[in-house]
């Protein structure tokens, strides 16, 4: 572990899932083509709607960003991430792109009236420390949603080509970039400790199919990451290979990351 907190192996983007690396934004397409129905579900139901102003961190590619203007009506997006390469290539009215590092004090100015972040939090230091700025952000009246994955492969999850390499990748990530998962279920409390209310969350656990976007997604990630989980001694080349495999059979029976949802109201008026 490096000053700071950060681990040795740098950050997310920095040792692993690289912007510049070829095929890495049809990566995270892949991830976000399981899960943004989910979320825009979510965050329509909370009121995202005409008239709102929103932050969406972490924004990736832009999809999430995109479908609040143009399904939800949102009157604007601020979409923020460390690299803004697939971002700058939307071009939408009403969403806005900056490049900002969120654990930055002050990275943006707010308020706004929803402030998203998915697959964040879980790759950062201080995550406590976050979550209190991003609801610094919050208008009041206005919604936080946390958005993150969860582990679902336990020591009593059935053992399978699948269950084991992802093991390998959760502990890999954490010990090179930091990722950390076990922190994801307390999001409600953490909601509830910054003060917001009417918290509430949920988890969505998309179907692991042959050749479905979120096997292409997790084998992708597997292939990027097959440093970190070779070095956790907990699988090899050959076991990375056949999980692989085992995605794209018929015989493929596991459960998914799944992604916990949780979000809180600010006290106060405002809001959509």
């Amino acid at each position: 572990m490096s000053a700071g907190g950060v681990p040795d192996g740098g950050r997310y983007g920095e040792a692993f899932f690289r912007p510049e690396q070829a095929g890495e934004d049809e990566r995270i397409d892949f991830g976000a083509l399981a899960y943004n129905d989910f979320t825009m579900a979510r965050l329509r139901a909370i009121g995202a709607g005409p008239g709102w102003r929103c932050l969406d961190v972490g924004a990736g590619t832009g999809t999430v960003s995109c479908r609040l203007i143009e399904e939800a009506g949102v009157e604007s997006v601020l979409a923020v991430d460390r690299d803004v390469r697939f971002l700058a290539e939307r071009s939408v009215p009403g969403l806005d792109v900056l490049e900002a590092d969120v654990t930055a004090p002050d990275f943006v100015s707010g308020p706004f009236q929803l402030v998203h972040a998915r697959f964040v939090l879980m790759h950062l230091p201080e995550r406590a420390r976050v979550v209190r700025a991003l609801t610094d952000l919050v208008t009041p009246g206005g919604v936080l949603v946390l958005s993150d994955a969860v582990d679902l492969t336990s020591d009593r999850a059935p053992d399978t080509p699948y269950t084991a390499v992802m093991r390998a990748m959760w502990q890999g990530l954490r010990t090179t970039i930091g990722t950390d998962v076990d922190w994801v279920p307390s999001y409600p409390q953490v909601l509830r400790g910054v003060g917001l209310e009417s918290v509430a969350a949920e988890i969505h656990v998309p179907p692991l199919l042959p050749g479905s976007a979120l096997s292409r997604f997790w084998a992708d990630t597997w292939e990027r990451s097959r440093a970190a989980m070779v070095a956790t001694g907990l699988v090899d080349d050959a076991a990375i290979d056949a999980a692989a495999r085992y995605l794209g059979s018929g015989e493929c029976a596991a459960l998914s990351a799944g992604m916990l949802t949780a979000w809180g109201r600010k006290p106060g008026e405002g809001g959509g």
